[in-house]
């Protein structure tokens, strides 16, 4: 159970990633770009609103049932007041975790009206 406790968080580890990285990798990938703004705003209604992330529940499910002690709350708290940030509020790390998505979401918005201008502009007028 360990173990398959490690897989999940090692997960957990590369969803972060992904939400966090996932711009640099996308221009001009038109699928990835919408998996990757899903993923921000799975990562924005996770941090802002009431419900667990699934793979927290899964991490700590997993735990309880190898023996060792699960911790509580979201995944992200728990990793950043455990090893970057361990004397910030909970609301501190939620604004943080929100502003990023909400700048990596204008970094689209911006792709999106270059990309809009840019086909207004090679359009031939009739």
């Amino acid at each position: 159970m360990a173990t398959i406790a490690t897989l999940i968080l090692l997960a957990h580890l590369l969803w972060i990633a992904l939400v966090i990285f996932g711009v640099f990798f996308t221009r001009g990938r038109p699928v990835w770009s919408g998996i990757h703004i899903a993923a921000l705003a799975w990562g924005i209604v996770v941090e802002a609103g009431p419900w667990p992330c699934p793979l927290t529940l899964a991490e700590q499910y997993f735990e309880t049932r190898a023996g060792q002690t699960a911790y509580q709350g979201d995944f992200l708290l728990h990793l950043l007041d455990s090893i970057v940030y361990p004397n910030l509020p909970g609301w501190v790390v939620t604004v943080a975790g929100v502003t990023v998505c909400a700048l990596i979401l204008a970094v689209y918005a911006r792709r999106l009206q270059q990309f809009l201008t840019h086909r207004q502009r090679r359009v031939p007028s009739p």
